[in-house]
């Protein structure tokens, strides 16, 4: 009778048998400033090196395996029995201080669960996902995009993450969420906090006291939002298990959504392909988008599973109970599969695959392409400012986000407010 393992296709590897962990000089630093600023070098020359799976780091001296390639990871990813997300295990021997630990620990949600516990937490977030009036969405985020872009087309320039992106995003996961402005502002400093990894501790506290403030006003004063249906589900959800799935959706609704929208415009303003061909017409800003979940995900790095036992894939063994990460960005440029045209593919792994894939694919579409739409009407003759020279992106090693994005234009007349 089979192995589990022997499911697995071997594959001739550079890395010698043995755990990826065991030389410690040879992991790659993902939270340096150099691997954000050129990732598409690293990855291929990590694949170059290592094969498919690569001895990386997560933060100094948190160690963990880099998934490239493209049929591993689907295997991996189909495969939560041997696979699970729930870091329980790994997180026992991970130090207090450590700045990734926020951002990765077990919380009560379908994310970082297996089994019933899954089930349970899946059901309910899938649930308040298909509830999102997407109508209403696309009224909700031209009613928000007006405004912020009339607050600064008649000055010639803007930074657009910091006058139109943020703003937007935070102002349209608000809305789905039904929270107020002032539980928002606490919830996206403690968000940037742990994203960043910059006093994150305090960041943590700051979003789990803004989002059970979320949850109490909601528990007395239900609406038709994502909050108030995850209270009302059948799985019936205690406060604290709401409050870290409406954490999920603020983490991967602001973080995700923001880098989508700026790194597809970033796309528009310096690929000719997409600028004259998106401006024209001839492209929609969709087909930008798809381009930017194959190249340039939002979240690169942020599939992560914890294998149940050793593991032997490719020739390595994979430790038991250490994290396993699914590069989205190196796995969709795999030489393997990638092919030269990706408009209208979408058989990429930025939504991730298998029984943890988003359940918020359509609102997230929409919400970028209705953005980028809005802005581009507005003001089609936009500019990327190289005047401080190239974008800088932010080093980190889960993310693929830009620090600014300056632009100028002709001074435009405001829009009628809505």
């Amino acid at each position: 009778m089979n192995t589990p393992q022997s499911r697995w296709p071997l594959h001739t590897s550079p890395v010698q048998q043995g755990s990826p962990f065991e030389n410690s000089d040879q992991r790659v630093p993902l939270h340096t400033a150099e691997f954000a600023a050129d990732p598409h070098t690293a990855y291929a020359e990590m694949r170059r090196r290592y094969g498919s799976l690569v001895p990386i780091e997560l933060a100094p001296d948190v160690p963990a395996t880099l998934v490239v390639g493209y049929n591993t990871a689907v295997r991996i990813l189909n495969d939560p029995e041997h696979f699970p997300a729930d870091p329980r295990a790994w997180q026992q021997n991970v130090p207090a201080d450590c700045p990734i630990l926020p951002l990765l620990e077990w919380r009560p949600m379908a994310s970082r669960c297996a089994g019933a516990e899954f089930v349970r937490y899946r059901g309910a977030i899938t649930a308040s996902m298909a509830e999102v009036d997407l109508y209403a969405l696309h009224n909700t985020v031209e009613r928000i995009a007006v405004p912020l872009i009339n607050s600064f087309c008649e000055d010639g320039a803007a930074d657009l993450i910091r006058q139109y992106v943020f703003p937007l995003a935070f102002e349209v996961i608000n809305a789905m969420l039904g929270c107020p402005p002032e539980i928002g502002q606490q919830v996206a400093a403690g968000t940037a906090a742990l994203l960043e990894g910059v006093d994150a501790e305090k960041g943590n506290q700051m979003l789990g006291e803004a989002l059970m403030q979320l949850v109490q006003l909601k528990r007395s004063e239900p609406r038709a939002d994502i909050t108030s249906v995850l209270l009302q589900h059948p799985a019936g959800l205690d406060d604290v298990e709401v409050s870290h799935h409406v954490s999920q959706v603020y983490g991967t609704g602001i973080e995700f959504q923001l880098n989508l929208i700026v790194n597809t415009l970033l796309l528009i303003l310096t690929d000719e392909r997409f600028g004259d061909s998106v401006m024209g017409g001839n492209l929609s800003s969709r087909d930008a988008i798809d381009e930017v979940l194959f190249n340039d995900p939002p979240l690169a790095n942020l599939l992560i599973t914890y294998p149940r036992q050793p593991m032997l894939i490719n020739d390595v063994w994979l430790p038991a109970h250490q994290p396993v990460v699914i590069s989205m960005a190196a796995c969709n440029n795999d030489p393997a599969i990638r092919t030269d045209t990706v408009s209208g593919n979408r058989a990429h792994l930025a939504w991730g695959i298998g029984p943890h894939a988003c359940p918020a694919q359509a609102p997230a579409y929409l919400i970028a392409q209705n953005a980028i739409d809005q802005l581009l009407d507005a003001l089609p003759e936009m500019r990327l400012d190289r005047s401080t020279g190239a974008p800088e992106w932010r080093p980190g090693p889960f993310h693929r986000a830009l620090t600014a994005l300056p632009v100028t234009f002709p001074p435009t007349a405001p829009m009628p407010a809505l």
